[in-house]
Formats: C-alpha cells, structure tokens, sequence
C-alpha cells in the first residue's frame, strides 16, 4: 500500500505545483497588462493637459480661402477654410480692432505659398493629413519655433 500512496502523492504534488506556477504566470501577465494600460492612460492624459490654444481663422471669416491652383493657366480653384491652433504666446499684446498682427499676416502668407505651390494630386482627400502636416512645419519655421499645436480644415472645395 505504501507503494500505491507514493504515486497518488507524487501526482498530487505535480497537480499542485502546476496549479501554482499556472497562478502565478497569471498574475505576472495581468500585471503586465494592467501597467501597460495605465501607461497609456497617463501619456494621454499628458496631452490632453496642454494648456488651450489660441485659433486663428485664415483668409475671410466667412469664405476661407479662394486660391488659383495648378498654375496660371489651369483655370481650378480651390476654397478652403483653415483655422490654427498655436501655444499661447504670454508676451503677445492683446488684439486691438479688426486688423491681423503681424504673426497672423505671416501665418497666411506661408498657409497661401504652401497651399499654391502644391499639384492637383496632392489636394486628394487621403492626403489631406501630410497636407496638414506641411502647413505645420511650413508655419512652424516662418515662426521659427514650435507654436503650431494642430491645422483644421473646416471648409474644402476645389473647381
């Protein structure tokens, strides 16, 4: 009889040390889970506490932009609505009347050279994101420092 018990109890101790190192590589992928979870939750969080920009609406306040495109000749227009959201700028004067400051003179002029020197093709709606993405860099450098936070399109149309 005590050879029958040696086997049951050898078996027995297998059961419960691979019920044990079941446990605990459960536990240490649920860690690893949940740190990766919080992770992500704290990076948004970051991004999300910039302080609030300050918009900027380009060209006409109800028309947007109306640009010749494609060259002289080519006869397309385009009409787009672009508003800028940049970091506040805390030595920045306060806006007096209806006239543009002079950052807001050279953020058009850079938005207006950008938006004529591109082809046709590049006006096609799956690139719209690097077309935003160029008007960023592009005002970021007439800037010449990092103020651009996002570019919007609120109005597109090309004839």
């Amino acid at each position: 009889m005590a050879e029958e018990e040696k086997p049951k109890k050898m078996s027995m101790m297998v059961i419960i040390i691979l019920i044990v190192v079941g446990l605990i590589l459960a536990g240490g992928i649920s860690y690893l889970i949940a740190t990766r979870v919080v992770a992500d939750k704290t990076v948004e969080k970051k991004a999300s506490q910039r302080e609030p920009g300050q918009f900027i609406k380009l060209g006409d306040t109800k028309e947007g932009l109306i640009l010749n495109i494609g060259g002289v000749n080519s006869g397309r227009y385009l009409k787009i609505g672009l508003i800028v959201e940049l970091k506040p700028d805390k030595n920045a004067a306060p806006k007096e009347g209806k006239t543009q400051s002079p950052e807001e003179i050279r953020i058009l002029d850079t938005a207006v050279y950008v938006l004529r020197s591109q082809k046709l093709e590049d006006f096609d709606p799956a690139k719209q994101d690097q077309l935003k993405e160029m008007l960023k860099n592009e005002i970021n450098k007439t800037l010449t420092e990092e103020r651009v936070y996002d570019i919007y399109i609120t109005n597109f149309v090309l004839q």
